[in-house]
């Protein structure tokens, strides 16, 4: 592996990733709106927390779910595409698996906004899509069924396919990098999220966990909240 194309692939794909369209959006849509100071929204209607990263549910908070929704949209997009480029172009090189992962940091922390940004949830699954959709699939559905059937907790339901994305692609590829990869997904991904984490930490000892909350305002959230109702464990409508 070429290293001068390995640090392209990191800058590209740190660039794009970096590229925060819930600003962009906002400021076309709702140019006074305060990013650094929205709140998550109570099950009896009052308002929560002030959400700790910048992102496509940021928006959706005050712009509504569509929003929301077509904001998560590009952020898989902006990892999504560089990452297979670099696969079409070198699929023998590991560029496309250095693009994925810069991507997720650039989303986390751009270097456009103060390096204040998102979760990464939206780029860690448009990266991974690239690399393996198969897998993609599979570790989405199973951290579904884990979540809300097996340990029954709404925080792996819906990250958990980032975890099980380690033993997925090393079983599948028995190629040590591609677990690297994965692993580096999942430290830049939680480590974004640290203060979220011990929040939802807090907030299940108290038992004000809202379930579908967050569920409902991200392409994947609504998708995986679609697919627990099909299999019963939500009633259309109606929150847990």
């Amino acid at each position: 592996m070429n290293i001068g194309f390995a640090v392209w692939s990191a800058l590209v794909g740190y660039l794009l990733g970096a590229i925060s369209f819930t600003r962009i959006i906002t400021r076309i849509l709702a140019p006074n709106l305060d990013l650094e100071n929205v709140r998550l929204p109570k099950a009896d209607g009052g308002e929560g927390d002030t959400l700790l990263t910048v992102g496509a549910t940021t928006a959706a908070m005050k712009l509504g779910s569509r929003v929301g929704c077509a904001i998560g949209l590009l952020d898989i997009l902006k990892a999504f595409v560089p990452t297979l480029v670099f696969k079409l172009l070198y699929p023998d090189q590991y560029y496309f698996l250095i693009a994925s992962v810069f991507a997720v940091i650039g989303h986390n922390w751009p270097v456009y906004y103060h390096f204040k940004g998102g979760g990464g949830m939206s780029p860690a699954l448009g990266g991974f899509l690239a690399v393996d959709w198969i897998g993609t699939l599979a570790a989405n559905l199973l951290g579904l069924l884990l979540g809300f059937a097996v340990i029954r907790d709404v925080f792996f339901a819906y990250v958990g396919w980032t975890w099980l994305m380690i033993p997925w692609l090393w079983i599948r590829t028995k190629d040590p990098v591609f677990a690297i990869y994965a692993l580096s997904v999942n430290l830049a991904f939680f480590f974004a999220l640290v203060p979220e984490i011990k929040r939802y930490l807090e907030a299940r000892k108290r038992g004000s966990v809202d379930i579908q909350q967050g569920m409902e305002v991200t392409p994947m959230g609504r998708g995986m909240l679609k697919m627990a109702r099909m299999l019963g464990f939500f009633k259309e409508g109606k929150r847990d």
